[in-house]
């Protein structure tokens, strides 16, 4: 029901955008949201968005990570910029109805993953 996509391999400093299409779940009554997962590491909170287009984010990727949403098109984005080698992990986007948006054991839906390396 979560489809995500648009994960490559990225120098430092460098930019990409994913992607997660949704479908089969009333979209807009979820809040969406984007976790990684690194080798040999437990699965991280990145960000998320709200109901209405409002993101919250983990310190990590603060002011070069940005959280969308088009409920028109049941789609979520995630817009990363000035990347670090430490970004690099297989990203997951999700939707929760939980009033915990950053923990993902509360999410309910989970799309396959895609591997974001960033490497010069």
């Amino acid at each position: 029901q979560l489809q995500a996509s648009g994960g490559g391999l990225v120098q430092p400093g460098g930019s990409l955008r994913l992607s997660c299409a949704a479908s089969g779940l009333t979209f807009s009554s979820y809040v969406m949201g984007w976790f990684r997962q690194a080798p040999g590491k437990e699965r991280e909170f990145v960000a998320f968005v709200t109901f209405s287009g409002g993101g919250i984010y983990a310190d990590s990727v603060k002011g070069r990570f940005t959280i969308s949403r088009d409920n028109a098109k049941n789609m979520v984005y995630l817009e990363m910029n000035s990347l670090k080698p430490e970004d690099t992990a297989v990203y997951y986007c999700a939707a929760t109805k939980s009033p915990v948006y950053n923990d993902y054991r509360y999410y309910d839906y989970w799309g396959q993953g895609t591997l974001v390396t960033v490497s010069s």
